[in-house]
């Protein structure tokens, strides 16, 4: 029997697994590679499209299927297949609808499940936009057809975002919806019931893995979930309050090699699963 067999690792990608210049360091590889030879599983929840976590498949190669859209979908990257995903009700526009009226200058993404409609730019769309490198696909967001994953807000200026989140908690549908604050400049609707420690136990079932014996990795608000419902939930030292409360412990930054330590304390029995 392998050092890791039966466990399944994921983690964030965005101030987790990587760097804050996007780049994953040699010692997070290396610590990835051994953890998968030892029979661990390791793969990433993301709230980006399948389409947009490439380079991040071909930097780490997971071999467990990956999470996606903050958990609507889980992909199957070696069969470039999405394994299972969850719609946005198209009543979700209504809020959109709504915000557009009382906040004219917020960004609007409408992203299906393979691509962005970017329906009301600012500059906070356009430095999402470039990042990932998404086509510049513009629709009002009424006009999209594609079945629709998530509505992504987005504004440079964080207090428009608080703002934002005032709005919407006031619309009589909002019950309806998950809501999640995944960057700073980024607020997103979600189907109700949609987030990363689903598309933990998701992962877990397809691979036949017991829930509890799951490590998740993160630093932001959205990351919350999959640190409370994996059996070990981890939070790097620059995350969010949220994601810190929700964890078992919390690790080094992602400037210093996070999931290398993480992997490191299990395989010497400083944490434990």
């Amino acid at each position: 029997m392998k050092k890791f067999d039966g466990l399944l690792f994921v983690t964030d990608l965005d101030g987790t697994l990587l760097k804050n210049d996007n780049t994953v360091s040699k010692e997070n590889i290396d610590a990835i590679e051994y953890f998968k030879s030892e029979g661990g599983r390791f793969t990433f929840i993301t709230g980006r499209l399948p389409i947009a976590s490439r380079r991040a498949l071909n930097l780490v190669k997971p071999n467990a299927p990956c999470g996606c859209i903050n958990g609507g979908s889980v992909f199957d990257h070696e069969k470039n297949e999405i394994l299972r995903s969850v719609n946005l009700s198209r009543d979700a526009l209504e809020l959109v609808e709504y915000v557009d009226k009382n906040l004219p200058d917020m960004g609007i993404e409408v992203n299906a499940h393979d691509k962005i409609y970017f329906c009301k730019k600012s500059v906070a769309t356009e430095k999402h936009r470039m990042s990932e490198n998404h086509p510049d696909l513009t629709a009002h967001y009424y006009d999209v057809k594609d079945p629709i994953a998530k509505i992504l807000f987005a504004h440079e200026d964080g207090k428009l975002i608080e703002k934002l989140m005032e709005v919407l908690e006031k619309h009589p549908k909002a019950k309806d919806f998950e809501f999640v604050r995944s960057a700073t400049e980024y607020y997103e609707i979600l189907p109700k019931g949609i987030n990363k420690g689903r598309a933990v136990l998701t992962i877990a079932d397809l691979l036949g893995i017991d829930p509890t014996k799951t490590i998740a990795a993160g630093d932001n608000d959205n990351d919350a979930p999959m640190l409370s419902m994996a059996g070990l939930g981890v939070a790097v030292s620059n995350a969010s309050d949220a994601a810190k409360n929700a964890a078992n412990y919390i690790t080094v930054s992602n400037e210093e090699n996070a999931i290398a330590k993480i992997i490191e304390d299990l395989e010497s029995g400083k944490i434990s699963i």
